[in-house]
């Protein structure tokens, strides 16, 4: 069977499944009275299932099972198996950490407290960040600051994900679409396994925009956006990060431009008030969006062409075949919304 059929099925299998069972997921949340609530910084006006994860996380799970049943991953070294055992386990572990979130209400500091313990675990698997790049010097071997680099990243990562998840489709969007660039990066760079997850991700998180686009009718949760946020982070290193080469070292960053600046942007402002990094406001690029007059759908659009324009940038400077025309595709894409954008905060 040709390699590039696993990520098909891969992908289809991840799709099928979230199609399948998020109805049903969102009916035992509904039963069970598992909602969000309207509030002062939530868009939606009426009490949601937030449980979506589940389908997302089984979704990807089942797609991998069985893509490595039918000899998908083939016969990888055993440095390579820990590497992807770490990037699934890991996975589990923020789902749950996510999933206890939305079920218990954690608190700030023990939900960082865990996510660092199964960051930590994901290092000692092998997921891990050994090289930096510098401008004028070159890649740098990190030694022992591997560690908390890698820690920064993953960690950093889920929060931005689930920082953005803001508004219907835009977490889902966002993730299905980072996912889809990092498939055909890693498939270019000749890293099959990673491929493969980023394949089984991307059929989730699309498969999920069915139900959660606007108007949503079911919320991924903190779950969701954990799982989302640790896989993409884990298969930028995996797959990318720890090939020795300047443009594959620099491509993850690229990817995930987005979530990085507005965490990044949302932070400074937060200390620059003198407020908690975790203190929760409406200063995402999302709440700006709708403040300067954009409709919801607008807004979200909008930040799918800037995904997608960043992401087209990373395939140019992995040098895959016509990245540069993609990159000329999206520009062109992202003007046009910029312009639609601009034309309707006019008016309203």
């Amino acid at each position: 069977m040709p390699a590039l059929i696993y990520h098909v099925i891969a992908f289809l299998v991840a799709a099928v499944v979230v199609l399948w069972t998020t109805p049903d997921v969102r009916n035992i949340g509904i039963k069970s009275g598992r909602v969000d609530k309207p509030g002062d910084r939530k868009v939606h006006q009426h009490p949601m299932v937030r449980l979506g994860g589940v389908s997302i996380f089984a979704g990807t799970v089942i797609s991998l099972v069985i893509v490595w049943w039918l000899g998908g991953f083939g016969n990888l070294p055993p440095d390579k198996e820990w590497q992807i055992l770490g990037v699934i386990l890991g996975g589990v572990g923020f789902f749950l950490i996510g999933l206890a979130d939305d079920l218990l209400n954690l608190s700030p500091f023990t939900r960082l407290l865990m996510q660092v313990i199964v960051a930590l675990g994901a290092w000692k698997a092998g997921v891990s960040i050994d090289f930096l790049t510098i401008p004028t010097v070159g890649i740098v071997d990190l030694n022992w600051l591997s560690l908390p680099i890698t820690i920064v990243w993953l960690v950093g990562m889920v929060n931005a994900i689930n920082w953005i998840d803001g508004l219907d489709g835009l977490a889902a969007g966002v993730s299905g679409i980072a996912a889809m660039v990092m498939l055909v990066v890693a498939v270019f760079m000749k890293q099959p396994a990673a491929a493969l997850i980023a394949a089984a991700l991307a059929g989730a998180a699309l498969g999920f925009l069915r139900y959660n686009f606007n108007p949503a009718q079911i919320f991924m949760g903190d779950g969701g956006a954990y799982f989302m946020g640790f896989t993409l982070a884990a298969v930028g290193v995996i797959g990318l990060v720890k090939i020795p080469a300047v443009t594959a070292v620099l491509l993850p960053y690229i990817i995930l431009a987005v979530p990085i600046v507005d965490m990044s942007a949302v932070i400074v402002a937060r200390l620059s008030r003198g407020k908690s990094p975790f203190t929760a406001d409406k200063s995402h690029l999302h709440h700006r969006l709708l403040r300067a007059g954009l409709s919801h759908r607008w807004t979200v659009l909008f930040i799918y062409s800037l995904t997608l324009w960043v992401g087209s940038l990373a395939l140019a400077i992995a040098g895959i075949p016509s990245g540069i025309a993609y990159a000329c595709g999206a520009t062109s894409l992202l003007t046009y919304i910029s312009w639609r954008v601009w034309k309707n905060s006019r008016q309203s």
